[in-house]
This record gives C-alpha cells, structure tokens and sequence, in this order.
C-alpha cells in the first residue's frame, strides 16, 4: 500500500509541493535569520517558531492539497483504471459517472462513448456471428475450414459428422492416424494444395467408398497472402447415381428392344425371299418370330407396369392371404425346375398359419415367383436354395419375414445399391441369358413390397450366396 502511494501520482506532486515549501523556508531562513538576530535580539526566539509554525501550516496546507488533488484528479482516473479493466473483462455495459465539466469530466464523458460504441460493436459482431452460425447449422451442405497447416478451424454439425466418418480411414500417405486426427482428410488434400497453391476458388468430385461428394473449395486471404481454405461438401451420391441409371437405362432398353427387332426383321426378310426351303425351316422361323414378338410385348408390358407403379397408379387387391400356402404353392411350381437343375430347394413354415389381413395375392407371387426365378439362374448345381417365412414384431406392429437364400455366385458390395433399378446389371456373373428375362424383375418387386407399405433387403456375399429379405405388415396398409 505504502509503495503504491509512492509511485502515485499524488505522491509525487505533494513531494514536489513539500520540496518547494522546504527550499522558500530555507533561503528565507538563510538571508533573514542574521537580520532577525541583529535588529530583534529581543524577539528572536518568537520569530523562530514563527518560522516553524509557518513550515507545519505549509506542510499540512500542502497535505491537505495532495489530497484534494487526489480526489479531484487521481480518483477519476483509477474509476477510469477499473472500468477499462472490466471492458477488457468483456463487461462492456460499464459506464463512468461524469462529476465536473472539466477535462476530466470531458475524458470520463468520451470513455462512456468509447464503451458504447465498443459494445454495440460487440453486440453487431456477436449478431452476425450467430446468425452466421445459425446458416451453417442450417445448411445440409458439410462446410470445413481449415488453416494454413491443414488443421480444422472450424466446421458445421455436418462437416463435424463427416470428419468423424473420414477419421476412420487410412488414406494413401496416411499410415499413422493420430497424424490424421484434425488435418485435411486424404480425398481433399490435392484439391486444397491447389487452392493454397493458386489462391482461387476450385471445385471437383471426390469418391469414397460408395459416396460421392461434390467439393467447392476457396481460400481464405490475408495482407500476409492465404491462411487456410473453406470447402463446402454436398452428398451426390444419389444424383450421381441416377445420372448413370439414366444412361444405363437408355443404353439397357435400346440393346433390349434392338436384338428382337434385329431377329424379327432378318427372319421376316428370310421368309419374303423365300430362304426357307422347307415347310419344317419355316415353321422354326415363324417360331422364331413369334418367341421374338413374345419377348418384346413382354418387355413393354413390364415398363408399362413398372410406370404405373412408379407415377402412383397401382392399386393392390385388399384381402386376406395365407402367406404360407402361398409360400408352398410357389415351392411346388420351382420344384420340378430344381430337380432339373440338380439344386436343393426347401421351405421353412412355422406350424401356425402366417395370415396378412389385407393383401394382393398375385403380386405377392409374383415377388415370390421373380425371387426364386432370379435364383435358379444364379445357383450352380449340387447348391441349395431355401424359402422361409416366420412372424415378427417390428416398431410395436406384427409382420410377417420372407426371406429367399441361395447359394449362389453372390452380389459385389459396390453393385447391392443398384440391383433394384431397371435393367441393372452387375458383374458378369450374376448377368443374365438372352432370354432369361426383361431385366425389370427386382424393380417390379421393390415397387410391389413398397405398394404393400412393406420393405424389402438385400445381404450378399461373393462365392458365398444372397438372401433376399421381405417385411411384410399384416394389418391393412395405412395410406
């Protein structure tokens, strides 16, 4: 407290006052004194302690100076000390009360205004950060900053969520994870060197896995040159996806109706040139055409169907079915065209019948009837194929489970997402004959278990087998 007072302000200037009183006393005393001695001899003494009381007067005028002094000035500005404190705190509603009209009435009057204005800078900024915020929160888009090193800034809900997906997996370059915790994830680092290298906005697509995301990339500038970069990060998985469905489907449907309208009009033009010798080669020719003709109705039929599914204009019969006769009646139908094949095909029923109380009959066999067909022609000889159904509860609501296992060649991991599309293909083994089938079957039937508010899956493993997995609710269909 004491070395305080010391280094104050007021210290130094009732010091200055002491000094100054002292160095009067003293010359006064100094060129007086003598006189005083020599012409009052008789009043010496009384003019001495007169000098003295004038000291003690001065010293305490002096004291009680400095402190006035201290109220006046030195207070004032430790109130400004401490409230410039607090501002520096964040309580920027601190306020200075303005006692005179003086220059320290005026300062104390320009720091109110200087925290005013301070704070409504502060409350604009934290406006604007909220609602900056609040459209990251917003946007379905991920949106990742990243700094000058590579490290996350900053990041949305859904960037944070991609970072914690992408965290688990060792990019090229990448052996250690720890130094992949927080950096620049492995699909994006090329494209966020270019930024950093070139300064402007660049944009491309990355594959992961079996997503594909759509990357628009901008740096961050400074005086000093670019201090990082954001990127924005879309999921286009599906776009992409059905970008390369429509230009399958194109290509599937136009191979699909050509080879027919090929064959039709190369055995037509053979019977109007009289190629055909013989009654037997004309009659295989007609067949031919006829099967050709068959084949193409049906692929029309199945588009037409498959149309009306889709647009909404499909209703189903609302019935009661016994699924289990119906399972039994469809393994009676394969059974012979199993043992043909040499393939193993059984049913596992529960002893009580599964009953679904509102349901098309028809279109249930011919989801059952499009399964098993589909793994006759992908089961080798000597393999098995069963057909099981048995009750379950799901989300409080009974179903009823259908599931159909082959032992088949199996579906590749990249190809499950797409086998329900039309005219999917997967890989060469699971490729079907020239007349095997339209290629419309598994969409027809996902267009059917949905029709019955049902759902419908797919586990496969290459070399091991498929199965095929329907949900089916037993209660009528709510729309």
């Amino acid at each position: 407290m004491i070395l305080r007072f010391v280094r104050s302000v007021v210290f130094k200037l009732w010091a200055t006052i002491i000094g100054l009183v002292a160095v009067v006393l003293v010359i006064l005393g100094m060129f007086l004194l003598q006189y005083i001695d020599l012409a009052f001899s008789n009043n010496a003494y009384n003019i001495k302690l007169l000098f003295v009381i004038t000291g003690v007067i001065g010293f305490l005028l002096t004291t009680f100076f400095a402190f006035f002094l201290s109220f006046k000035i030195t207070q004032p500005l430790l109130e400004m000390k401490r409230a410039a404190d607090l501002i520096a705190q964040g309580d920027y509603r601190m306020r200075l009360p303005i006692r005179s009209t003086d220059e320290i009435g005026e300062l104390a009057g320009t720091f109110n205004h200087m925290a005013a204005e301070v704070d409504k800078l502060i409350r604009d900024l934290q406006h604007e950060k909220d609602h900056l915020s609040g459209i990251l929160r917003s946007m379905t888009d991920a949106v990742i900053t990243f700094d000058a090193r590579g490290q996350t800034i900053q990041s949305n809900p859904q960037g944070e969520d991609l970072l914690k997906r992408w965290a688990g997996i060792a990019w090229e370059g990448e052996p250690d994870a720890d130094e992949r915790h927080g950096g620049v994830p492995g699909p994006l680092r090329e494209l966020y060197d270019a930024v950093l290298r070139e300064g402007r906005d660049l944009s491309g697509k990355v594959h992961v896995h079996n997503e594909v995301w759509s990357v628009v990339m901008a740096p961050l500038n400074s005086e000093q040159g670019v201090r990082g970069a954001v990127a924005v990060l879309r999921d286009v998985t599906e776009e992409f996806r059905l970008e390369k469905l429509r230009t399958d489907f194109i290509a599937n449907v136009s191979h699909e109706i050509r080879t027919p309208l090929s064959m039709l009009q190369g055995y037509s033009e053979a019977l109007l040139d009289d190629i055909a010798a013989s009654p037997e080669e004309r009659r295989d020719i007609a067949r031919i055409i006829h099967d050709e003709s068959v084949r193409m109705g049906r692929l029309v039929n199945d588009l037409l169907d498959l149309a009306r599914m889709e647009n909404g204009h499909f209703e189903i019969k609302q019935q009661v079915v016994n699924i289990s006769d119906l399972i039994r009646r469809v393994h009676r139908k394969f059974l012979v065209y199993a043992k043909e094949r040499d393939i193993r095909l059984s049913s596992a029923l529960p002893d009580h019948p599964l009953i679904l109380n509102a349901a098309d009959e028809d279109r249930l066999e011919q989801v059952l009837t499009n399964l098993l067909d589909n793994a006759m022609r992908h089961t080798p000889a000597g393999a098995a194929i069963e057909l099981a159904a048995e009750p379950e509860v799901l989300d409080g609501r009974s179903h009823v489970r259908v599931v159909v296992r082959d032992e088949g060649q199996g579906i590749p991991a990249e190809d499950l997402p797409y086998i329900f599309e039309r005219f999917y293909k997967a890989d060469k083994a699971r490729k079907r004959g020239a007349s095997s089938g339209t290629g419309l079957g598994l969409a027809i039937v996902k267009n059917i278990v949905e029709a019955h508010r049902g759902r419908i899956s797919v586990e496969s493993e290459v070399g091991r087998g498929t199965a095929f997995t329907l949900l089916l609710p037993v209660e009528p269909a709510q729309p």
